[in-house]
């Protein structure tokens, strides 16, 4: 077969992996998820795709690029009515396996790897299980812990709702052409959470609020957003007295952990509900 056959597009932020070892291992990363039909996304030339095609369960894959779909359909004639040509951050993932839970993977394009995942968030009742390489920054960026410097918006809203696995480094020579970072594999599992405990659109915007500016202190990263809501942290509000008792607002969004997050989100809920 010949990888050179299709030209990648930079505009589609195309890296096509030419080691078939590491393809292999990748496609292997599904295997944790016993039974559940797979979805790959971008499998470009198919590097991939032929050792998901060995498994025995049910595979699909979805391309936008149609030079890829072109080169898929004259290389692997099994797939004829398995490739849906679509853009996978428009489709309508219900309709992928009649609204059966799946597996996500693939070797995702680096320009829109967090869309991606915050895709699979907003799917995760369809989607217990997603693998795939990425860009090793944001790799480290989704399995970050609280106090380092990679935590962040992605490490606490995906981790909410899943239990994430650095599995390995990719190095840049193994691609055409090779991307001026490494990358990464990592595996996402759904927990058991099926219920925040607070306001879940609340929650997103605290996180996304505080990581906004991720340098500054908790009392003026959440100023914006407490104004909008009619709250204040000035001496002696009901508000400012409430948090001052369960949270030490001289702190960075980085030093806090998913459950002081949602704490946080509930102090400012219920007193926004009681207009203090």
């Amino acid at each position: 077969m010949n990888y050179k056959s299709v030209q990648p597009k930079k505009s589609l932020g195309q890296h096509f992996l030419t080691d078939l070892s590491i393809a292999s291992r990748i496609a292997d990363t599904v295997d944790a998820f016993s039974e559940l039909p797979v979805l790959e996304v971008g499998p470009g030339m198919g590097v991939m795709t032929q050792f998901l095609m060995k498994k025995p369960r049910e595979l699909k894959v979805v391309e936008i690029d149609d030079e890829s779909v072109s080169f898929l359909r004259r290389n692997f004639s099994e797939l004829e009515d398995k490739i849906i040509e679509d853009d996978f951050l428009k489709m309508h993932l219900y309709n992928v396996f009649g609204g059966r839970q799946f597996v996500l993977t693939g070797n995702y394009p680096y320009n829109i790897s967090s869309q991606i995942f915050f895709r699979v968030l907003e799917h995760r009742d369809l989607i217990p299980g997603c693998t795939g390489m990425i860009q090793k920054e944001v790799a480290e960026r989704l399995a970050a812990s609280p106090g380092t410097k990679a935590y962040g918006i992605l490490s606490v809203l995906l981790q909410a709702w899943y239990k994430v696995d650095y599995l390995f480094t990719v190095e840049p020579n193994v691609f055409n052409p090779p991307p001026k970072v490494r990358s990464a594999v990592v595996r996402l599992t759904r927990n058991d959470v099926q219920d925040l405990g607070c306001d879940e659109r609340l929650f997103k915007r605290v996180v996304k609020t505080t990581f906004g500016q991720r340098r500054k202190m908790l009392r003026v990263s959440l100023r914006p957003l407490l104004s909008e809501l009619g709250l204040s942290l000035a001496e002696n509000t009901p508000f400012a007295k409430r948090i001052s008792e369960s949270f030490d607002l001289t702190r960075r969004p980085e030093q806090l952990g998913i459950p002081e997050f949602i704490a946080l989100t509930n102090a400012i809920n219920s007193c926004s509900e009681k207009g203090q």
